[in-house]
């Protein structure tokens, strides 16, 4: 029997979820909603003051903005674990830092529980154990979360790092693209919320199907290390347009191997990527 559902969930080491907090997140609700066709709806319990915006495509989760808390305006990227607390001991034993301490979220906990992380270079990340929040339910179409890619500048201490962590195994795709697996995410899918996933990847390389994250090599001039954010659009050179007449900045555009891609910073200084999928012809 069959047992494939629309529901989409996310077994440990897989990142779920991507949420930012913004100084004013009902405007930046607004420029996501014209840049990436995204609906959002405020779901803050009436005795929480803090809000929490979700962020919806074709009526599924895609994403989530918050106010902001001080901190760098930056997109957050989740990790699906079965523990936060153990694993959150974890982080700090191998030299990454835990700057928000384990706790559970929403009405009487029932969301999940979360832990904000960073790594021993510093890029930042979260830990879920996800409850009623199971995280994205929509990704890899336009406008939705398409992928989280670790910019470092030292990828074997990034590995030494993450891999023992969430059980990852690295990889080195063609076009000497960096990724990171996850062994049986791929069967995972296939039996639950993308039944379809291997006839569809039937030309890809061995193991895609298990792929959770990337990496990207910071040399001295290209930035600090942080977890990149990439969104799928339909047209990389219409949205790199409409973000223009919204008031983002297009920082940079390039074609890989398989995308169109742009790298922007919204309205209050969030940095992200489009990227249009183009294959080889």
């Amino acid at each position: 029997m069959s047992t494939a559902t629309d529901v989409r969930t996310y077994p440990t080491g897989v990142p779920c979820w991507v949420d930012i907090e913004q100084p004013d997140p009902e405007a930046a609700c607004a420029f996501y909603a014209e840049l990436l066709g995204w609906t959002c709806t405020d779901v803050t319990p009436p005795e929480v003051s803090d809000s929490y915006w979700i962020a919806t495509v074709e009526g599924r989760d895609v994403a989530a903005l918050a106010p902001s808390t001080g901190a760098p305006v930056a997109w957050n990227t989740y990790i699906a674990v079965d523990d936060v607390d153990r694993t959150a001991a974890l982080v700090a034993a191998q030299g990454g830092a835990v700057s928000g301490e384990p706790a559970d979220v929403g009405p009487a906990g029932r969301a999940g529980r979360l832990a904000i992380c960073t790594d021993p270079e510093g890029a930042g990340f979260r830990l879920w154990k996800a409850g009623a929040r199971l995280g994205a339910q929509l990704v890899n179409v336009p406008g939705t979360w398409n992928f989280s890619h670790l910019r470092t500048g030292d990828l074997d201490r990034a590995r030494g790092f993450y891999e023992p962590l969430f059980g990852w195994r690295h990889s080195t795709m063609p076009g000497e693209v960096e990724m990171w697996r996850v062994p049986g995410y791929g069967d995972h899918l296939a039996a639950t919320s993308d039944p379809e996933i291997y006839a569809r990847q039937a030309g890809a390389p061995e193991g895609f199907a298990d792929v959770v994250a990337g990496a990207e090599h910071l040399d001295d001039s290209s930035g600090t290390p942080r977890w990149k954010v990439v969104f799928s659009v339909a047209d990389r050179d219409q949205t790199t347009a409409a973000a223009e007449r919204v008031g983002a900045e297009v920082l940079s555009s390039r074609e890989t191997m398989w995308t169109r891609e742009a790298d922007l910073r919204d309205p209050q200084g969030a940095e992200l990527t489009i990227s249009q999928f183009a294959p080889p012809t």
